[in-house]
Parts: C-alpha cells; sequence; structure tokens
C-alpha cells in the first residue's frame, strides 16, 4: 500500500512540490552562506517525492539558539511559500474522497516547510 500510495502522490503533488523545493535548493546554492540552507531545501524535496512510509522527528540535540535562527530565516525567505503551495495542494486534493489521504499528507508536510530544521526524517 505504501508504494501505491508514494506512487499516486508523485503523480499528484510529490513532483511539484520537490520541484519548488529543488528551486529553493539551487537559488540557495548560489551563495555560500545558503549552502546549509540548500542541502536541508534538498533531503526535503526528497522527502516530499516519497513521504509514505516515512515520517518526522526530532533530530538528536535540536533546539537552541542556532536552530531558532536559521528556521526563522528560511520561514521568511523560503518556508512561506513551500508552505502555500502545500496548502493549496491539501486543498485541491481533499475535492475528492480519493484524495483525501494525500490532502492530510500534504497539510502534514506544510508545517515541515515552515520550520525545517531539528527535524529528521526516519522510516515509519
Amino acid at each position: 500500500m505504501r508504494t501505491l500510495g508514494n506512487i499516486l502522490w508523485f503523480a499528484l503533488a510529490g513532483a511539484w512540490l520537490a520541484l519548488g523545493y529543488a528551486m529553493c535548493g539551487v537559488l540557495l546554492c548560489l551563495t555560500l552562506i545558503g549552502i546549509p540552507f540548500a542541502v536541508q531545501a534538498f533531503k526535503l524535496a526528497w522527502f516530499s517525492l516519497w513521504p509514505f512510509g516515512r515520517k518526522l522527528a526530532p533530530a538528536a540535540g535540536s533546539g537552541g539558539l542556532l536552530e531558532t535562527v536559521v528556521n526563522l530565516l528560511w520561514l521568511v525567505l523560503f518556508g512561506w511559500g513551500l508552505f502555500v503551495a502545500h496548502v493549496v495542494a491539501g486543498l485541491l486534493l481533499c475535492l475528492t474522497v480519493v484524495g483525501i489521504p494525500f490532502g492530510v499528507k500534504a497539510f502534514e508536510l506544510s508545517v515541515l516547510a515552515l520550520l525545517p530544521f531539528g527535524k529528521t526524517i526516519v522510516p515509519a
């Protein structure tokens, strides 16, 4: 079921959402200081391609001032746009009964789009 869910997710929303993360990552790679943000953007792009069967967990040693600062920078620069993209995708997916589980997943990922630092992706 997980494989079917990932294939449908990829076709319905995952490819477009991953493309958004990848574009942000490429833009961030243009500056030396943006490379750590770009690495996170590419991780999120991969996760948004195949989200079923994996979940988010707090990273070891997460928390602190540095994490808060980079999360706020991400939120201002890219997070709000990616959040809106996830919410729009979730609303469109929830228009059909079949799309509701995918819409719920889009809403779950929208929180990650806002504040991605301090979290890690683990198998479900």
